[in-house]
């Protein structure tokens, strides 16, 4: 292919921005940069930030340094520390980000590219959840799940899989332009809860990203510091809405239920699992792929 052709082609798509922070990863980290090299994205930045790993992590990353956009090691003060660098070493007007031991799915940045090129009212997305075991064989893909910013807040729909989100540069900016360092584990949680200010989250149908089961991954560790952290923001969040006593109060009658093991399931099983799949004009559509395009569908 020419170098004329080249150019057109990667024009064609927009520039996608992608960040991994590692730190002591060697065990997984060159699946996840053969994840996202074997995309073969036309119009591609993949910045990788390690922290100063001891165990042979940076030597992988050398092996393809020719292959992605730059890397750096250096201490750094935490993952979120880590991608604010990585990203401010961007300009792709799609940003997301790639944990040390995740990967992608098969042709999952054209899904994205071409869905935020199709449909320029769409802010911010999220695929269909999926996990990998620590093989990296897909086990895990879940029901599409729905979100609003009610929801996620009251508690029902909490976990929006970073793997698999990506949102525009504009509103990155508009949300404050980085990744809060103070929130632990939480840093995730807290941008999207920046970004529901701004605009709502999309679930399109389709495979984008899968998080890895392995003990040693940062969600399953430090749990109750994370909960905690979570409902810090969120209590940030509430102060912010305007008549939000419903939402309180329905939160409030969760915490309170927590220590009574009966009650706690029938709120969690029945109640909250209620709320994350009663329909809503709170919804956004679902994004879906018909007739060859993308398209928002309210079913």
């Amino acid at each position: 292919m020419s170098e004329s052709s080249n150019l057109e082609q990667q024009q064609s798509w927009p520039k996608i921005a992608l960040v991994t922070a590692v730190y002591n990863s060697a065990k997984y980290i060159e699946q996840t940069i053969r994840s996202v090299l074997a995309q073969n994205y036309p119009n591609l930045e993949y910045f990788i930030i390690d922290g100063g790993s001891t165990d042979g992590t940076a030597d992988i990353i050398r092996k393809y340094e020719s292959q992605i956009s730059g890397w750096l090691s250096q201490p750094d003060n935490g993952m979120y520390d880590a991608l604010n660098k990585g990203f401010a070493r961007t300009s792709g007007e799609i940003m997301g980000w790639l944990n040390a031991s995740d990967m992608l799915h098969t042709n999952a940045l054209f899904v994205v590219g071409s869905l935020f090129r199709d449909l320029p009212q769409v802010d911010w997305i999220t695929g269909r959840p999926t996990g990998f075991n620590d093989e990296g064989m897909t086990t895990v893909v879940l029901d599409l799940p729905r979100w609003s910013r009610s929801r996620f807040l009251a508690g029902a729909n909490r976990c929006i899989q970073q793997e698999s989100t990506f949102w525009r540069r504009s509103l990155w900016d508009r949300a404050g332009g980085s990744l809060g360092t103070s929130h632990g584990a939480a840093g995730d949680f807290e941008l999207w809860a920046r970004f529901f200010h701004y605009a709502p989250l999309h679930t399109v149908d389709a495979l984008i990203g899968g998080y890895r089961f392995h003990e040693d991954a940062q969600s399953w560790v430090g749990r109750e510091k994370y909960d905690r952290n979570c409902e810090e923001i969120v209590e940030r969040e509430l102060g912010l809405i305007p008549r939000g006593a419903a939402l309180k109060a329905f939160r409030w009658i969760g915490q309170a239920v927590k220590p009574i093991p009966k009650v706690r399931g029938f709120w969690q099983r029945v109640v909250m699992k209620g709320l994350y799949r009663l329909p809503g004009p709170d919804f956004p559509p679902v994004i879906r792929y018909q007739t060859n395009k993308w398209v928002l569908s309210s079913k």
